[in-house]
């Protein structure tokens, strides 16, 4: 993932449990800072990463919180890019389904059913960014998410 004007690439490949998710938060959370970017622009990134990342546990991985719990070795990969302006981000899991009907829930702009425990989350982060796309992960397995998002320098 590379564009114009970047300055450092992160990337992270982990087990596919909750405890990364909190790790993801924590590495994304330093990275940004030392880039530059704004601390309320670092909070929304974070919350971004943590969906997806929670996402990918969920749909891509299973509902293991340590490795130890973990059976075989399902992985979530982060990639982020900050530029001057913008960043860029991708997360790709496993095993994350159809992407044709994410998309067409990502297009949505119907509100999600708010008396559900789930389903909140795409539509949120959609709210929140400038694009979002899904599509197959180059294993061919899961999925990859990739968000872009202008941000003030």
């Amino acid at each position: 993932m590379t564009f114009r004007e970047h300055k450092h690439e992160l990337l992270l490949d982990q087990p596919a449990v909750h405890r990364g998710v909190r790790v993801a938060r924590n590495v994304v959370r330093h990275f940004a800072r030392l880039e530059g970017v704004k601390d309320v622009e670092v909070e929304k990134l974070v919350l971004i990463v943590s969906e997806l990342l929670a996402n990918a546990v969920d749909h891509g991985g299973s509902p293991a919180m340590t490795e130890g719990e973990l059976e075989g070795d399902p992985r979530m990969r982060l990639a982020l890019v900050i530029g001057a302006h913008e960043w860029r981000l991708a997360v790709s899991d496993e095993n994350g389904g159809d992407p044709a009907r994410v998309s067409r829930a990502i297009r949505s702009a119907q509100l999600p059913d708010l008396e559900d425990e789930r389903g909140r989350g795409l539509y949120l982060m959609r709210q929140m960014v400038d694009s979002m796309e899904v599509d197959r992960s180059p294993d061919g397995r899961g999925l990859t998410f990739r968000i872009t998002r202008q941000h003030a320098t």
